[in-house]
């Protein structure tokens, strides 16, 4: 096994990794004919990258250790401390974190929470979550701590595809949310022109149909449901998806760039290729799951997010090819740090080598689910992925689909309300297509569900991460109790 030279890596690609948090050259910038931005790490045989993951890991939970209520506490509980972290597999005797233990924190800790390593002075940007289903999660992340996010995806999207040349269209909120800015600062580090469209306001989609064809932009960042809105804009704008000329499209905050049939309809749709990328906005820069240009999977970036596949109950690594929940650890954060945050998604991991030839650990399904979201109808587990992978497979479906769970005499009924095409508005066309529908989602998810076809255009579009599951169950239920 032949070890990284770090002092190499300091001479050449700029970046000093002898120290914690490593050290990076700003100006530094790969020929853009080169395949890797930090090849000596990207395809080390994955034992010597290993040796720089642990010290990177020894440095960060001993920083944790030393400036934090949160995690000292949690950590003696446990009976653990950086002393014990000897070997990468010792960080499963660390316990995991969950989303609930750091609003709970901040409650407790306002506003940041006893787990900030930083003082609040040091913070320089603030972001977090809306809080639309609870108390919001603040984000305070650090001045150096942002230009390292910058260098980690400037990174990740040179293995996308996205070079200096490009010209880079984010349609996503700017607002507290993470995505759209991670693209942004990685976007404007690698070189790559930035083209900070947004979304969210009334008529916005119409705008930018038409600011992407005078522009041509070459690349676009969104969810997956919001690039569809986009072309069904563009169409009724009158252009073709085409013209637009995007070679990369890459996506991040819901399921579907990683959903066959998803994937397949984007690119046949734009006619350039979908990668997909998204962790956790906490464990930000999160692109650190993120294909190459190949698109074999999610590339985990265990230099710069260590990422442990779990199983969901014992939070313990599971082998590569068993399915689990990815358990993320930063390895370069000073000012918030999370170590061993449980994600709740759920995907499957592999060691196999990707053409690209890196040698990280891949999810070659990305993430196709979450734990919570997975709902049961008479024994049988689903997820909303996998009822769209089969409708959007299904020649005459019309883009857009929602799933109504409900009880009818102690018996649950699973509907799928999904539009038709045009080309399928005939009564016989329709009915033909309801059983096409009907007999594949039967065989995917081992329950016939009810088809209500509408035409296309009926369910609305979303310009964000796409809820498409409607679980009335409840309502049974509490219609009984008051009964």
């Amino acid at each position: 096994m032949a070890a990284i030279d770090l002092a190499a890596l300091a001479r050449s690609r700029g970046v000093d990794l002898t120290v914690w948090p490593p050290r990076y050259d700003p100006a530094y910038r790969p020929d853009p004919g080169a395949e890797w931005w930090l090849p000596e790490v990207e395809c080390a045989p994955p034992a010597a990258r290993d040796e720089l993951v642990l010290a990177k890991l020894q440095a960060q939970l001993g920083w944790a250790w030393e400036r934090s209520p949160f995690y000292r506490r949690k950590w003696q509980q446990a009976g653990v401390s950086p002393a014990a972290l000897k070997t990468l597999a010792d960080l499963a005797r660390f316990p995991v974190v969950q989303k609930a233990e750091l609003r709970d924190a901040q409650a407790a800790h306002a506003p940041f929470g006893d787990y900030l390593c930083v003082e609040p002075g040091e913070v320089a940007r603030i972001h977090g979550t809306s809080g639309t289903t609870g108390r919001p999660t603040v984000f305070g992340v650090g001045r150096d701590d942002w230009e390292r996010i910058g260098e980690a995806h400037a990174r990740i999207l040179w293995g996308a595809g996205i070079r200096p040349d490009d010209r880079v269209m984010i349609c996503s909120f700017f607002s507290l949310y993470m995505g759209s800015w991670g693209a942004l600062k990685g976007g404007e580090r690698l070189g790559a022109t930035v083209f900070p469209f947004g979304a969210g306001v009334a008529g916005q989609t119409a705008m930018a149909v038409h600011w992407a064809q005078d522009l041509s932009p070459s690349a676009f960042y969104g969810t997956p449901s919001y690039a569809l809105h986009f072309a069904a804009a563009a169409r009724r704008e009158g252009f073709d998806p085409r013209s637009f000329g995007f070679r990369v499209l890459f996506f991040s905050g819901e399921p579907g760039a990683g959903i066959p049939a998803t994937r397949r309809l984007i690119e046949e749709t734009f006619g350039g290729i979908c990668v997909d990328m998204g962790s956790m906005a906490e464990m930000s820069p999160w692109m650190t799951n993120a294909e190459c240009r190949h698109r074999t999977g999610m590339h985990l970036w265990q230099d710069l997010v260590y990422t442990e596949v779990c199983d969901p109950e014992t939070f313990q690594p599971v082998e590569f090819g068993r399915e689990g929940t990815p358990v993320y650890t930063h390895l370069e954060r000073t000012s918030q740090p999370m170590i061993r945050l449980v994600s709740g998604d759920l995907a499957r991991w592999i060691g196999d080598p990707c053409p690209c030839g890196r040698t990280y650990p891949r999810l070659p399904d990305g993430l196709y689910g979450r734990i919570d979201d997975m709902f049961i109808v008479r024994g049988e587990n689903i997820y909303p992925s996998a009822i769209e992978d089969t409708l959007r497979a299904i020649d005459g479906f019309g883009g857009e689909f929602r799933v109504i769970i409900s009880r009818r005499e102690a018996m649950d009924e699973l509907l799928v309300r999904a539009e038709y095409a045009a080309t399928h508005a005939d009564p016989g066309a329709r009915e033909a297509l309801r059983a096409t529908m009907g007999e594949r989602l039967r065989l995917r998810l081992g329950v016939r569900p009810v088809l209500d076809l509408v035409p296309a255009g009926t369910l609305p579009g979303t310009e964000f991460k796409a809820r498409r599951v409607v679980d009335d169950r409840d309502l049974y239920r509490r219609t009984l109790g008051s009964a």
